[in-house]
């Protein structure tokens, strides 16, 4: 079995997968992103600043891959993903009972992610097409979720936009 509980169904490492530790993201706290395999994928650096929420994504050699920053003074709630290849911002969307949220990313299509966020249940999508799922329903270990990422999707980005929908659904 793999992390994942289900076997090896990779189908030739096409689809990447992480383990995510839940809701243990206060500020001040680090965390490592593990792969499918157990080993140390990226690393989550909690800022400990007095006016917002900061977090730094490091790749496993310890490279700066993103800045995740709330942004403080907005109508709804919303946080900035700071990256070489080009900024994401990440805000709730109003509809429903359910979670909605739009990830606007510079130079490309925008995403939605809708689900029960908290719940940690909760697809990542572009055009209408899944490109990442999120859920709890992999693991057995206790405060930890998955996410799946699609072939050709941006890791950092996909992991980036867990690590806000993560310390929004706390605010």
């Amino acid at each position: 079995m793999g992390l994942f509980g289900r076997g090896d169904d990779n189908d030739g490492g096409s689809v990447r997968r992480f383990q995510m530790r839940e809701k243990m993201m206060s500020i001040g706290d680090d965390y490592w992103i593990e792969d499918e395999s157990g080993h140390r994928a990226y690393k989550v650096d909690g800022k400990a600043l007095h006016f917002r929420d900061t977090f730094i994504l490091e790749d496993a050699s310890g490279q700066q891959v993103a800045k995740i920053q709330e942004k403080k003074l907005t109508l709804r709630d919303k946080m900035v993903i700071e990256r070489p290849s080009g900024n994401a911002t990440v805000q709730k969307k109003l509809i429903g009972i359910r979670d909605h949220f739009k990830i606007e990313v510079d130079g490309k299509p925008d995403l939605e992610a809708h689900g029960k966020v908290l719940d940690h249940e909760y697809k990542i999508e572009r055009d209408g097409n899944t490109i990442a799922k999120v859920s709890k329903k992999w693991f057995r270990v206790r405060e930890s979720y998955g996410i799946e990422i699609e072939p050709g999707e941006d890791v950092s980005l996909l992991l980036a936009i867990s690590v806000c929908l993560d310390a929004m659904s706390l605010g």
